[in-house]
């Protein structure tokens, strides 16, 4: 089993070595999400992360419209961890004033006044990405991830699409102009789908992606042809939400959340089943669905996000916790692992 120390290396389009750990840590949850956390807390969290191993830290403006990305730079500027990733993303434009309604308001607590505008222009990264570095107070991000060009995000194909060829006409050429000037070193999209990932990976050079939710232990449709076309062109892949948004890591328990949003009945029905198999093999879920998206060559880590110390330390526990191999065998035989899933011998 990985420890969370263990690594991959990515080599960028640009020839540059990128050294990830497998445990990597989400800052989303330090942006206040579902709750407020105070200062001291964040840190202290940040710091537990370093401890345990954590050497890829991300975050996005959009992650407590801003608030995630000025705790980590605080972290960052204050412990100069040389040997750590960062990353960030660009595609939003924050703005003062209150939130559109139909925003999400509830997921984001305690944080400043401000809105936001997508704009996946060249001007409308290079923009979003000068104030992430302000917020971050740093001169130079390791990746930088364009923001949610899917369906997911936007609420139809025809609004993701015209994301999708903005970037592509337009925004990928931010992408790679900072890469030549040196104030990054690699980049990629940072998305809730995986078909998107496959449709810029056949039309661009991309570096990598981090894929939020979409090859956990309750979804491997990428298994399909997106994680073989990474694969094949030394394409790697970051998984974020490992834990579904929080139901891998909590059972089907009332009130689990799933994609962000309370799970509904199929999802909470196919979490049990999971669970039963897990117990049988007296394995926990939360261990199990934190292994599986590490054994696919292309998976550099994961990055499940904590708001408290010990939840950190409960994440790297999980990651080293023994798992009998006959555990991923019986999921098959379930009919909950895909048949061509990889996993450990």
């Amino acid at each position: 089993m990985p420890t969370p120390l263990e690594t991959k290396t990515l080599t960028t389009r640009a020839g540059r070595s990128l050294t990830f750990s497998a445990l990597g840590t989400g800052t989303a949850p330090l942006g206040n999400l579902y709750g407020s956390i105070d200062e001291p807390t964040a840190q202290a969290t940040l710091e537990a992360a370093y401890a345990a191993g954590s050497r890829y830290f991300d975050t996005a403006p959009l992650y407590g419209f801003g608030l995630s990305e000025r705790r980590l730079g605080t972290f960052w500027r204050t412990n100069r961890p040389a040997d750590a990733l960062l990353s960030t993303k660009a595609g939003r434009i924050l703005k003062r004033g209150p939130r559109d309604p139909d925003m999400q308001p509830t997921q984001w607590f305690d944080v400043p006044a401000r809105d936001f505008d997508y704009d996946y222009t060249y001007d409308g990264i290079m923009r979003s990405f000068e104030f992430s570095l302000e917020r971050l107070g740093v001169d130079h991000v390791d990746i930088l991830y364009c923001h949610d060009i899917d369906v997911w995000t936007h609420g139809s194909e025809a609004a993701a699409m015209a994301c999708v060829r903005t970037f592509l006409e337009s925004g990928h050429r931010a992408f790679v102009a900072l890469r030549d000037e040196g104030v990054i070193d690699a980049f990629g999209l940072g998305v809730n789908e995986w078909e998107v990932c496959q449709h810029v990976a056949e039309r661009v050079e991309i570096d990598l992606f981090l894929l939020a939710g979409r090859y956990t232990l309750l979804e491997q449709e990428a298994l399909a042809s997106m994680l073989p076309l990474c694969e094949e062109n030394g394409i790697g892949v970051v998984i974020g939400g490992p834990y579904n948004s929080g139901i891998l890591a909590t059972g089907a328990v009332e009130g689990a959340h799933f994609d962000y949003k309370p799970a509904p009945p199929a999802i909470l029905d196919r979490v049990r089943r999971i669970e039963a198999v897990c117990k049988e093999h007296g394995v926990r879920l939360r261990d199990a669905a934190l292994r599986f998206p590490l054994c696919h060559p292309a998976v550099l880590c994961v990055i499940p996000g904590g708001v408290k110390p010990e939840e950190i330390a409960g994440t790297a526990a999980a990651l080293s916790a023994e798992i009998p191999a006959e555990l991923w065998q019986a999921l098959k035989r379930e009919g909950l692992l895909r048949q061509d899933a990889p996993v450990p011998s």
